[in-house]
């Protein structure tokens, strides 16, 4: 039963979407008030949380100039089609960029609700329609039209559908190893499949000039295909890097997601796809430590929420090298010092928003967890006295849930608070 939960979790999670999920779930909501509004629309307000709006401020909008939540709110409104999904920013008309720019579009921060969560109401004279994204990128947890509620499902009720990832949270690391060592046939063709998509717009990165061309510069001083052990690791630090440069300026190709988040997909399926075709690993072996690193991300998230102030760069990295040490032929005991390498090493790195600068902090935190492996498969790391590490990965996973919820949730405040004074600023010059 524990299998078909991961198949079903990794068939739920690894989907495509174009550009930053932030921009794309705005604009999905957006869109379903429209399909559900009759008439002309007089007005857009959104209501959406603090880490939405920080998350969407600086990032490129595929196929659009404009940034932040009103702008791709706007775009999902003017399209009235959710059918694409997370890739409704795939195709943006001319027409429909027009149409956005007429809408009188008003946004508003409200507390007490989850990270990931955005609500829009749009309203003529007559009618009204209410979407509510939360939770998931593309999950509506409350539709309305005019007087009548369609879906009223608090995020707690997700459970009852099946479509639950929380149980990741309880996971152990020798469960995800015992089911990724034993994938069936087509989630082996979804995770290659998921690292190819992937590699696609990270190669494109390295002849296109994005953002601060982080991947381009650093594929100079590498020998693609690599030449050594650490050629691989980097190559794999710099592919993801470039993907994210891309990604983050509005590139219009698809990348495969993990827990809501190109950059974390990109993160863990670039580095161990690039270490395993060095190797000489089957698609069997690679497919493995792909899962791995999967669902060791999936099982971070579960812990510390899919927006939060520590970067998601981070801790999918996390996974990353345990996908790497597995490539290594390490074992169980290799992964859970990686783990608390990785949790010595980084924790902390903050998340101040998708922007060009993922690209860096993505760079940073494949070479750390390049590092990591090193280590481990040494058999050097951090034990149970060095801060917050604890005896095994467990116990440090707790910890760093702790820091992400008790000890950062003021750091995002902070962030945001610093964030909005810049822009400020910004539109005061213009």
């Amino acid at each position: 039963m524990e299998n078909l939960k991961f198949v079903d979790l990794l068939n739920r999670e690894l989907v495509i979407a174009m550009g930053c999920t932030e921009p794309a779930a705005s604009a999905l909501a957006g869109a379903r008030a429209a399909e559900l509004l009759d008439g002309t629309i007089d007005k857009i307000y959104i209501e959406t949380s603090r880490d939405m709006v920080k998350n969407a401020m600086g990032v490129g909008i595929p196929n659009c100039k404009n940034k932040g939540i009103k702008a791709a709110v706007a775009l999902g409104v003017a399209g009235k089609s959710t059918k694409r999904g997370l890739g409704i920013l795939s195709k943006v008309t001319d027409k429909q960029k027009e149409i956005a720019a007429s809408y009188k579009v008003e946004l508003e921060m409200v507390e007490e609700v989850p990270p990931l969560y955005i609500k829009v109401t749009l309203t003529n004279k007559e009618h009204k329609a209410i979407a509510v994204v939360s939770g998931n990128h593309s999950y509506f947890s409350f539709l309305q039209k005019d007087e009548n509620v369609l879906i009223d499902a608090p995020l707690g009720k997700m459970l009852e559908s099946g479509e639950d990832s929380s149980f990741m949270a309880d996971v152990s690391l020798e469960e995800i190893l015992n089911f990724s060592k034993n994938l069936p046939k087509e989630t082996i063709s979804l995770l290659l499949s998921s690292a190819k998509t992937n590699l696609a717009i990270a190669k494109h990165a390295l002849v296109e000039e994005y953002g601060l061309a982080v991947g381009k510069n650093t594929y100079e001083t590498i020998n693609d295909p690599p030449t050594s052990l650490d050629e691989a690791l980097s190559l794999g630090a710099t592919l993801a890097a470039s993907a994210s440069d891309a990604r983050m300026a509005g590139c219009p190709l698809p990348v495969v997601i993990n827990s809501g988040s190109g950059n974390q997909g990109i993160t863990i399926t670039l580095p161990i796809f690039t270490l395993g075709k060095y190797l000489g690993k089957s698609d069997l072996e690679i497919a493995s430590a792909l899962s791995i690193g999967e669902l060791v991300g999936l099982c971070l998230t579960a812990k510390k929420d899919r927006l939060s102030a520590l970067c998601g760069a981070f801790t999918a990295a996390i996974g990353t090298s345990c996908g790497l040490v597995y490539l290594l032929d390490g074992s169980i005991d290799e992964m859970n010092k990686a783990i608390n390498v990785m949790i010595a090493n980084l924790t902390g790195i903050i998340c101040d928003g998708a922007k060009m600068t993922c690209a860096l902090k993505i760079y940073s935190c494949v070479q750390s967890a390049n590092l990591a492996t090193k280590l481990a498969m040494k058999g050097s790391a951090p034990g149970e006295e060095s801060g917050i590490v604890g005896m095994d990965c467990v116990q440090s996973f707790d910890y760093l849930s702790r820091i992400s919820h008790e000890g950062m949730a003021q750091t995002d405040k902070t962030i945001l608070s610093i964030m909005m004074e810049k822009q400020k600023e910004r539109e005061a010059r213009c």
